[in-house]
């Protein structure tokens, strides 16, 4: 049984750099072609792409395969591929120029590569080096960091509309060879493209990391930048068992909220339509940062108050994304520190977003505790945080973010499941429930 017309499959095995393979030779723009070009053309019912392993024939890539039929297609480009659609797809006919039927051929070239490919496996094993996909572990930050200083400096403002690495570095005032080998750096990730001493920025690059789109994501991610230089303190918090002290940027707490910001408002929306509105007039929302948890609750009732409390250095912050949002009528903002003193009472939601993970085991239960007091008959008190197995060993982002809070605070961490459970029960929460939602963190609820 087939359920597509039609079925393709494109080689995406990555394999060191150097190493002949479809990804060298263009497999991902090819993947990208026939994506758009099944959706423009409304053959998405119909026609299946699957992505696949390697398929044994690296030298003649990239290689699609098109089933029911089992046409095999070699050193296609993405200029191939409307061909390719228009022709096989919806005229029923092989591209004959692309295809490749020495059946005999392709068996002895694909039985030579899996031949060649073990012997090198055997011999790398022998010799103790380290597997390809641990090394590329290892190195990872590196990419990491070029895109992360080109963010800092603003590199893809700078480039524009196209410059050459003379016009940047006059732009971001740094030194033209440093900066020239910088912008080749991203060439090689993709991120920018090169025409003899001209770069341009790819259509990724243009649309998030350029001031003038609506959609840039720069200042956001500069947050992600400050926890670079603090995951660099990681071996000394191991040591001492928790954050060691560094320097903090001016715009550490603005870059902080706006990361905040970028990861909330979309989740905002779905975390209402999670919990519902029925009910709900008073909210108070602790560590509120950016206030977008609370501005979507407005804007989906009227009738609903909203009160978050933030530190004295974000809370001016928090007012100007309420105002922004045009729901200071119904979020107030009021500055103070959630780790002491009383909520104020009557509320049907308290709610605490990526704000557990800040605090101590010891904090958090306070903290549950002076919020059971000031709930409402009924009312709730949410949690959205990664939660950790029992065992504290995943999910893998869960227990990464868990060292992110050992080299940022001074005892947080991320916590379980059974924790949770554990600490509303104690101060007298019932009806408590996990809820999972699309993304890394979910929701844990106890009722009063």
């Amino acid at each position: 049984m087939e359920p597509f017309r039609f079925h393709l499959f494109v080689c995406t095995q990555q394999k060191p750099e150097g190493v002949t393979s479809c990804p060298a030779n263009g497999s991902m723009s090819v993947l990208g072609a026939l994506d758009r070009e099944i959706q423009a053309r409304g053959l998405a019912k119909d026609v299946q792409l699957t992505t696949c392993g390697c398929m044994g024939l690296c030298d003649e890539g990239p290689v699609i395969v098109v089933y029911p039929v089992g046409t095999w297609y070699r050193k296609v480009k993405a200029s191939d591929v409307a061909e390719i659609i228009e022709t096989h797809l919806i005229g029923g006919k092989s591209v004959d120029r692309l295809v490749w039927n020495d059946p005999a051929a392709m068996k002895a070239l694909a039985a030579e590569h899996n031949e060649k490919f073990r012997t090198m496996m055997a011999a790398r094993d022998k010799a103790g080096m380290l597997p390809d996909a641990l090394e590329q572990t290892i190195r990872s930050f590196q990419p990491s960091r070029v895109i992360l200083t080109a963010l800092e400096l603003d590199v893809f403002t700078a480039v524009g509309e196209g410059a050459t690495a003379g016009v940047v570095a006059k732009d971001m005032d740094a030194n033209p060879r440093s900066t020239g080998m910088l912008l080749n750096a991203l060439v090689s990730l993709g991120l920018l493209t090169k025409n003899g001493d001209e770069y341009k920025n790819t259509p990724d690059s243009e649309r998030f990391f350029t001031q003038q789109s609506r959609d840039n994501h720069r200042n956001g991610l500069l947050h992600t930048a400050n926890i670079w230089h603090t995951w660099s303190t990681l071996t000394e918090a191991v040591r001492h068992g928790t954050r060691v002290p560094i320097n903090r940027h001016a715009d550490a707490t603005r870059d902080f909220i706006a990361g905040m910001q970028r990861n909330a408002k979309d989740r905002a929306p779905l975390l209402v339509k999670t919990l519902g509105t029925a009910g709900v007039r008073r909210i108070l929302d602790l560590g509120g940062g950016s206030g977008a948890y609370s501005i979507a609750f407005a804007k989906a009732s009227s009738d609903i108050h909203c009160e978050i409390l933030d530190v004295p250095e974000v809370a001016p912050l928090t007012k100007d994304y309420v105002q922004k949002a045009g729901v200071a009528i119904q979020v107030d903002v009021r500055a103070g520190d959630m780790l002491h003193g009383g909520f104020g009472s009557g509320y049907d939601l308290i709610m605490l977003n990526a704000i557990c993970h800040m605090f101590s085991e010891a904090q958090n239960q306070d903290i549950f505790r002076r919020a059971h007091e000031a709930l409402a008959p009924n009312g709730r008190l949410v949690t959205q945080d990664f939660i950790l197995n029992p065992a504290k060993t995943g999910p893998q982002q869960a227990a990464l973010f868990s060292l992110n809070m050992l080299v940022a605070t001074e005892a947080g961490a991320s916590y379980s499941e059974p924790e949770y459970t554990e600490w509303m029960r104690a101060v007298g929460f019932r009806e408590i429930t996990r809820i999972n939602l699309p993304g890394p963190s979910d929701l844990i609820v106890g009722t009063k």
